[in-house]
């Protein structure tokens, strides 16, 4: 059990790095953030920063030095990172995670190895290998590069195999995996945490929805056919942390089908979509990933009330907040990112028991 007054260090100086930042001061922990980046808001809020590359060993090796445990906020992380770090100080989630999470074809293998639900998927190296893909997968489909990536980037869709062309451009002709079009009739999100000692517990699925390949809103109570497959979900992800002896909040991906839950991808990390938990649940994911790495007891992950909307402020949506305020139902979180941008997260807000505009009970 990691005793109050330690450090841990964070890697990557985002959004999610801040949120776990206030989640550790809250336990009486001190956070040392490392990351690249001249701009980083989660340092804004502790104690210690350390700005290097990735593969600065020597600043590497002061960082752990200086740390207790060390985490990871996103996972673009270099794993030749973790590793290193791991050799110095524990690491938790370790890098088979973030390997295994940085390759969406590694993932959806490793997925269907253990018996999950994918989409149907092949390997596309090149261009060349993307016509015989198409005849094997069929289309509609999607087209992915295998590494990095998010929120709707380095995708491109083929309605043909005539689209083979665009869509190979469109995702800068890098390594791919082609994916099968899955017919589905909502987005959801399963987010665990896992102790040291294997506990695992669950928060309620949100239903996700995206625009433009952003999460623009997470709400409960989710619909009935994702609480129907809630369960088949959860033991997928349940089966997934048990094979990589995960320890923290992990977060899964899932259409909602006929066929069943169908798995997306994972993130092993505190989720968009889990945003939610600080105001509408008992223990926050934050709060619950500071726990577990620091072999903590776990807190409760039960919802508080119903209904909870979390609403995503992107880009320009920002200036919304003075009007956001003024809705006493109304959380609100900005970031304190400087540059406003098309599709950049700035904030989020959320409702926790009254729907979005709703009057004070």
């Amino acid at each position: 059990m990691l005793p109050p007054g330690s450090t841990i260090g964070i890697l990557g100086g985002g959004q999610l790095g801040r949120m776990l930042a206030v989640a550790a001061a809250q336990l009486g922990y001190k956070v040392h953030i490392y990351a690249p980046d001249a701009e980083s808001v989660a340092a804004e809020v502790t104690a210690h920063h350390s700005q290097a590359a990735w593969d600065d060993e020597p600043r590497l090796a002061a960082f752990a030095a200086a740390c207790d445990i060390v985490t990871f906020e996103f996972e673009n992380v270099p794993v030749d990172t973790v590793r290193f770090l791991s050799g110095h100080v524990a690491v938790h989630p370790g890098a088979k995670a973030l390997e295994i999470a940085q390759d969406r074809l590694a993932e959806k293998t490793f997925v269907a190895g253990l018996g999950g639900r994918t989409a149907p998927f092949a390997s596309v190296p090149d261009r060349a290998t993307l016509d015989a893909s198409l005849g094997e997968i069929g289309a509609p489909a999607i087209l992915k590069t295998v590494r990095m990536g998010y929120d709707g980037k380095g995708q491109a869709r083929l309605g043909t195999a005539a689209d083979a062309d665009t869509a190979w451009e469109t995702i800068g002709r890098h390594a791919a995996i082609l994916e099968g079009f899955v017919a589905f009739e909502h987005e959801f999100s399963v987010i665990l945490v896992r102790g040291l000692d294997g506990e695992v517990r669950y928060w309620d699925s949100t239903v996700n929805v995206h625009e433009g390949g952003i999460l623009a809103t997470a709400s409960l109570p989710a619909p009935p056919i994702v609480a129907a497959q809630q369960a088949e979900a959860r033991a997928m992800m349940a089966e997934i942390a048990a094979a990589l002896d995960y320890v923290g909040v992990l977060t899964g991906e899932f259409f909602a089908t006929d066929a069943g839950p169908v798995f997306n991808e994972m993130a092993p990390r505190v989720h968009n979509s889990g945003h939610w938990t600080i105001e509408g649940a008992v223990a926050s994911q934050f709060d619950n990933h500071i726990r577990a790495i620091a072999g903590l007891p776990l807190g409760s992950t039960a919802t508080r009330q119903l209904p909870v909307v979390m609403r995503n402020l992107i880009g320009a949506d920002i200036a919304a907040i003075p009007a956001l305020l003024a809705d006493e139902n109304c959380h609100v979180h900005h970031y304190s990112k400087t540059e406003v941008r098309d599709g950049r997260k700035l904030g989020h807000a959320t409702w926790a028991g009254a729907a979005p505009g709703a009057p004070p009970a």
